[in-house]
């Protein structure tokens, strides 16, 4: 008797399985949290940019001047300038946009808090779609601004479904690489020189996808003509989103810690 009392006794608790399933499944819960976190990001990035005003200014001013500078030159009212005006259009908003994509990880390397971020207690990928969605909506805020003025000069049908979508597409695929090597070049001191060199080769089946779309649209072509450049708009823009944030893993690594 005195015996079985000296033995020490080790409890042994087992989860249950329920418990197990719940806390290892991607549930609802799990989403929710994941798309806060995203919101998070993107919300700290639209109110520092609504109190400086810094991207959207320089962008909007140099997308306007690169339009006015195009219509200076050529007589975009002409019919003959109509093929040309998808090419003039998305130029101004690639230049543009680039200048916005120099800035998605300027104010961390500006205040070196670059390795803050990548230390904080979430996934990669929730840096990456957060940094993502915040220049989209500066992108297309760019492109609210630039397209009435480019209609002006062109008498283009620019607000109809088809360009419409090709620009959605578009930009979405543009911006979605562009993000990920802003990252890679954001350590650069030569960053603006780096990340056009970097970003416009891989961006290209976007670009040509998307100006031979907005041009088929502004000829005001049937969907079976635009169908096939849309889709290829699409299937680049899947391609990107999902490579993209796996790279930024990899490349998050070589800017901050693990």
């Amino acid at each position: 008797m005195l015996e079985t009392l000296k033995k020490p006794t080790v409890a042994i608790s087992v989860p249950r399985p329920e418990a197990q399933t719940r806390a290892g499944s991607p549930d609802g819960r799990s989403l929710r949290a994941f798309l806060g976190q995203v919101w998070a990001i993107v919300s700290k990035d639209v109110r520092a940019e609504l109190r400086s005003k810094e991207v959207v200014s320089a962008t909007w001013v140099f997308a306007l001047l690169v339009l006015v500078v195009f219509n200076l030159a050529f007589d975009l009212e002409r019919e003959e300038m109509g093929p040309a005006g998808p090419g003039m259009l998305w130029v101004a908003i690639v230049l543009a946009g680039m200048l916005g994509l120099n800035h998605v990880f300027a104010k961390e390397r500006e205040q070196s808090c670059l390795e803050g971020l990548l230390l904080c207690p979430v996934d990669r990928s929730v840096i990456y779609f957060g940094k993502l969605v915040g220049a989209l909506i500066f992108t297309l805020a760019l492109e609210v601004a630039v397209l009435p003025v480019f209609a002006v000069f062109t008498n283009l049908p620019v607000f109809m479904p088809g360009p419409l979508l090709a620009l959605l597409l578009g930009t979405v695929g543009f911006v979605a690489v562009g993000t990920l090597f802003a990252a890679i070049a954001a350590n650069a001191r030569t960053r603006e020189v780096l990340l056009p060199i970097l970003l416009l080769p891989i961006a290209t089946p976007v670009l040509v996808s998307a100006v031979n779309a907005t041009g088929l649209s502004f000829d005001g072509e049937p969907w079976s003509e635009l169908a096939p450049w849309l889709g290829i708009l699409a299937a680049f823009d899947a391609i990107y989103l999902v490579l993209s944030p796996w790279l930024f893993e990899q490349v998050a690594q070589e800017l901050g810690p693990e």
